[in-house]
């Protein structure tokens, strides 16, 4: 009997694993977010049965190995850069990963179990508890708010509500309008009752509120300035290669150097190979081509023997006329905790190309950037992070990222990274300027719509108008706390309404 259970829970895990994966096909660059909410409608049924708590919480896990092992396959690139040092470690990489994220999604889920004494109670307590696995994958241990539900609606008019709710209130609607509404379908299909057919109401009256929401957005209007976005395409195996860095560099020359001329010129990350008090012949080369267009940079500094992983700004004699040292770093990329100890050991950042590893700024800030007004700057992983662009006390008047999405490859990653700049414009009301060393380079304006782009892959650059901002939106006012406030009141009731029961049955 009990291997009898066991086989059957193993069975429902490897479906529950399936189901993950094609809920992953939501995500950039396919898009087909019809997928995941098909998947979501889905999981009622897959829940079904007599499980106990523990098996709720497997069955969670393994939906969420499967989601996430597809979902984030581009982390196998960065250790096929070096192959011969790294490349035995991706597969670990990926599948380490991918089993540590599904435990907030296990947990979740076995939390629901514990709390629901009914189906119906048990898909609300998922709802409920499921969000706030989302909260804490984003930001306990630094956070890594890689591919939340809430990015699969980024082609469409739902991502709008981004900048009323923010991502993790849009994945809370996204699971409040599917989850029960899947049950109510699962209890047709078996049993021709329509019991939970009341408690699938909000869910249509959530779609309801999103059609009217996202029919309201407002109109974008363009400055008058023009950015120009340069891409050299330098492929991270031949990056530093000293016979191909000559090349890249007069690459970003030519391009800074074209006309007509811009307000502003934005090269990607590490966009030079040698440190900031190194690179005076080349800044000043760089200045020239510009020929008193400011240019904004990725170089890399030291500072009292710490590493930085700068952006810097140029004026128009060449003079650093401002510096951003990122401040939110990738951990095991960027840095390793723990980093002085483990370099010791040979440990080192795999992005890193001084010392142990980068240190970090002291948080996000604003600066001026030229005729263009106050930027936020963004370096490549600072973008994935909502809580970090809207930091600043004083709201700005775009968002500015530079990223070498090289170490993503061709694969997914650089497309996510994408839409996840995407989805911190709308969520701001701002515009987003990105430059990326491979790509993809693109204006973003303060509905997340791409207004011109460079193709992952190709070198060249663009002249872009720089978009308007909008005005202050409700997540840039208040950001992710109403969300988190209203689904920890939801799990306190819902604890509340366990014990008492509990308390009813003893007596």
């Amino acid at each position: 009997m009990l291997a009898t259970s066991r086989r059957r829970l193993l069975m429902r895990m490897m479906w529950a694993a399936l189901a993950g994966a094609l809920a992953a096909l939501g995500l950039a660059p396919t898009g087909w977010w019809g997928v995941t909410v098909a998947v979501l409608l889905a999981l009622p049924a897959l829940l079904s049965g007599d499980w106990t708590p523990r098996a709720q919480g497997a069955i969670g896990w393994a939906l969420g190995l499967g989601y996430f092992a597809h979902g984030l396959f581009w982390i196998v690139e960065p250790f096929q850069v070096d192959v011969a040092r790294h490349g035995w470690m991706a597969p670990f990489a990926l599948v380490f990963l991918a089993a540590g994220l599904a435990l907030f999604w296990g947990a979740a889920f076995w939390g629901a179990a514990r709390l629901g004494r009914t189906p119906v109670a048990r898909i609300w307590a998922l709802v409920v508890l499921w969000s706030l696995a989302e909260f804490a994958r984003a930001y306990l241990f630094t956070g890594f708010p890689w591919a939340a539900l809430s990015q699969i609606w980024i082609d469409s008019d739902a991502a709008l509500l981004l900048a009323w709710i923010g991502p993790h209130g849009l994945t809370l609607v996204t699971l409040a309008a599917t989850l029960p509404a899947g049950l109510f379908l699962f209890d047709l299909a078996t049993s021709h009752r329509s019991a939970s057919a009341p408690h699938s109401l909000p869910a249509l009256a959530l779609v309801l509120s999103v059609g009217a929401i996202t029919a309201l957005h407002p109109e974008v209007t363009m400055t008058e300035s023009s950015v120009r976005l340069v891409q050299p395409n330098a492929p991270q195996n031949e990056k530093w290669d000293p016979a191909r860095i000559p090349v890249f560099f007069q690459r970003q020359l030519d391009y800074t150097a074209a006309d007509p001329r811009p307000d502003l010129i934005v090269w990607p990350e590490s966009a030079i190979p040698w440190l900031l008090d190194d690179a005076g012949s080349a800044l000043e080369a760089i200045a020239a081509a510009a020929a008193g267009t400011p240019v904004v940079l990725g170089v890399q500094r030291d500072e009292d023997g710490r590493y930085y992983n700068a952006m810097i700004q140029l004026d128009a004699t060449g003079a650093v006329a401002g510096i951003y040292d990122k401040h939110h770093l990738v951990p095991f990329g960027e840095y390793v905790p723990f980093g002085d100890l483990a370099a010791r050991f040979g440990l080192h950042g795999f992005a890193a190309q001084e010392g142990a590893g980068y240190s970090a700024g002291p948080g996000p800030v604003q600066m001026p950037f030229a005729t263009l007004g106050q930027g936020v700057p963004l370096i490549c992983y600072e973008a994935v992070f909502p809580q970090d662009v809207r930091g600043t006390e004083v709201r700005a008047d775009f968002l500015i990222q530079i990223t070498n999405d090289a170490w993503f490859g061709r694969n997914s990653g650089p497309y996510q990274h994408l839409a996840q700049a995407r989805m911190r414009a709308i969520e701001q009301g701002l515009p987003m300027i990105r430059a990326a060393n491979t790509g993809i380079s693109a204006m973003i304006d303060p509905l997340g719509r791409i207004v011109e782009s460079l193709p992952l892959g190709q070198a060249g650059y663009i002249d872009a108008v720089l978009p308007a901002p909008l005005a202050p939106t409700l997540y840039a006012r208040w950001g992710d706390a109403p969300v988190f406030v209203l689904l920890m009141l939801a799990a306190a009731g819902m604890a509340v309404v366990q014990l008492r029961g509990r308390r009813r049955n003893a007596d």
